[in-house]
């Protein structure tokens, strides 16, 4: 990997060794989000779930150099790439960024993607697991991130997925939509990325979603920014529950393995490459 230092111009070294900008932009995240899932990412079922299915998807189609995981939060995806023998850059803007660190990843950017400067065709490739929602320009965001992107770069990304399960908990995340399969492969291919695999997963969530979140947002019933003991309840699942939903995720994992695409879930998943 070429060092940091040749591909972007805003960057210098703290005394803390993380990579930093000279200014970094708000982002459309809960101020304390990072420091909250830090101590929930590793229990959690849907952050594993999560990781697994990125892990599969890059299995069958895989990097060809560093990934640089854009707004990769406390790095827990970064990790689990990191552990799986990929050369990973987490790119931060917030306090995960030092979280991340803590946490053992070896080259750490704490900025926003905007504000780092990486030069054109620089980027062998790329992640965005659950960022590109928190972007009020998403197509502009895209455009700038393939310019970054090397030819023939690919970029690995996950997205809530089902307009119709918008809920008081997107708008607590700092959401500003979600997406349907469709619109994501239309985004992708309009920002010069030729889709490689585009699916969608956790399809055995949406019922769930909807009748304990979406459906009581919608009546009126859900007012107030959810709690987080119940969020905490909501990631963690244990005893027939978690076994139960174990085998729901290793059916979905090996349906991603043969290439299959999953029409219905409440996250998407995409693989992209640049032309």
């Amino acid at each position: 990997m070429r060092p940091l230092s040749e591909i972007a111009t805003n960057l210098e070294r703290s005394p803390e060794g993380l990579w930093t900008a000279r200014s970094i932009s708000p982002v459309s995240y809960p101020e304390t989000g990072n420091d909250f899932y830090f101590s929930l990412e590793a229990q959690s079922f849907w952050f594993r779930h999560r990781n697994h299915c990125i892990l599969q998807a890059m299995r069958k189609l895989p990097p060809s150099g560093a990934i640089f995981d854009v707004g990769g939060g406390n790095g827990f995806v970064a990790q689990a790439l990191q552990d799986a023998g990929h050369d990973v850059v987490l790119v931060e803007p917030g306090s995960g960024a030092q979280n991340a660190q803590r946490r053992g990843l070896r080259c750490v950017v704490h900025a926003a993607f905007e504000d780092a400067g990486f030069l054109p065709h620089s980027l062998p490739a790329a992640g965005l697991f659950d960022v590109l929602e928190h972007t009020a320009e998403d197509r502009l965001f895209l455009a700038a991130l393939v310019r970054a992107l090397a030819p023939g770069g690919r970029l690995y990304l996950t997205v809530p997925a089902g307009k119709w399960l918008w809920s008081r908990e997107d708008i607590a995340d700092g959401h500003y939509r979600r997406y349907s399969l469709s619109g994501l492969t239309a985004l992708l291919s309009a920002a010069s990325l030729d889709v490689e695999f585009a699916t969608c997963f956790f399809g055995f969530l949406p019922i769930p979603l909807l009748l304990r979140r979406a459906l009581p947002f919608r009546l009126g019933l859900v007012r107030n920014d959810p709690a987080p003991d119940r969020v905490r309840a909501q990631h963690i699942a244990g005893g027939l529950t978690g076994r139960f939903l174990d085998v729901l995720a290793a059916r979905e994992l090996r349906r991603i393995d043969r290439g299959r695409v999953i029409r219905f879930g409440t996250s998407c998943l995409a693989v992209a490459r640049k032309s």
